[in-house]
């Protein structure tokens, strides 16, 4: 990883990734240029990069006899085969947005997902199991919507760990078989509701470990970071939300959160995405730009 990364990861994970605070602030949604939403993909391919071997790793018990003796040599946002960014887009952003429940906040963020509906900009999803819970109106009726794709985000929101480490004040997956019971529990729940499995997975904070990404990527799944923390874990303002996500370069994955109304994200949202779409920015779902 350059310097330059380095520095760019240092200063847009500053804010919590716990999506689990925010102040109170007025979520009106700003008017802007539109933009036509994709045609709908299938959102349960396996990714090609997973090889055939590892496509047979899906039980538990394999898990963990593959990895129950593994020791990590990683922790934080770039293990090998996270994806921070689109490959070779000057001028597409992936918008994300992280719904965490439980703990991490419920609620549901309506005027940022009506500013998204009535501007047409498809974005990708991240959804625990414990929203889907609390919100299973919402969830169906998101689901139904081809600017919006689904993904995982976990059954617990936990750091992602095969040896307990925590980010933020959470405690992380002790071992192989909570990492899969982490990935896999809400991954059941979504195959259930959606008809086919999620392509994409990031976990509560967006914290893994090498050998729990390995996990995810035998799991059929790709594990998708950030490259900018739009809104500190729904703890910006909206001038803070605006600021960040209007001067995302193109080719970034950026992270927000859809379960903090009272938060400052769908407000800056609202105001950022006209800006970006007037310099020549385009927003795509992940999967309309990776493909796999």
């Amino acid at each position: 990883m350059t310097a330059g990364r380095r520095a760019v990861l240092a200063v847009m994970a500053g804010g919590l990734l716990a999506g689990c605070a925010g102040r109170q602030k007025d979520a009106s949604a700003a008017t802007g240029p539109s933009q036509t939403a994709p045609a709908p993909q299938a959102s349960g391919a396996t990714p090609s990069a997973t090889t055939a071997a590892n496509r047979q790793i899906v039980t538990r018990a394999q898990v963990v006899a593959r990895y129950g003796h593994s020791v990590p040599h990683s922790w934080g946002f770039d293990a090998p085969g996270v994806v921070h960014s689109l490959p070779g887009a000057k001028k597409e952003i992936a918008l994300t947005f992280d719904a965490c429940g439980g703990p991490g906040g419920s609620g549901y963020d309506r005027a940022l997902i009506d500013f998204l509906r009535t501007r047409h900009i498809p974005a990708t999803l991240f959804i625990n199991s414990r929203w889907i819970d609390a919100n299973p109106a919402q969830f169906h009726q998101l689901a139904a919507e081809p600017q919006f794709e689904i993904a995982n985000h976990g059954t617990r929101h936990r750091p992602l760990s095969v040896s307990g480490r925590s980010a933020y004040g959470i405690p992380g997956t002790r071992s192989a078989g909570e990492v899969y019971d982490e990935i896999a529990g809400n991954r059941a729940e979504l195959t259930r509701l959606l008809g086919a499995p999620p392509r994409y997975f990031r976990s509560g904070t967006a914290y893994c470990d090498d050998v729990a990404a390995q996990i995810v990527r035998d799991l059929g799944e790709r594990f998708v970071s950030f490259s900018v923390n739009g809104d500190g874990g729904a703890t910006f303002t909206h001038e803070q939300v605006h600021e960040t996500v209007a001067a995302a370069p193109g080719g970034s994955i950026v992270l927000c959160h859809m379960n903090h109304p009272e938060g400052g994200t769908a407000k800056g949202i609202a105001s950022a995405v006209p800006h970006l779409l007037a310099t020549g920015h385009r927003f795509v779902r992940l999967s309309d730009s990776l493909h796999a």
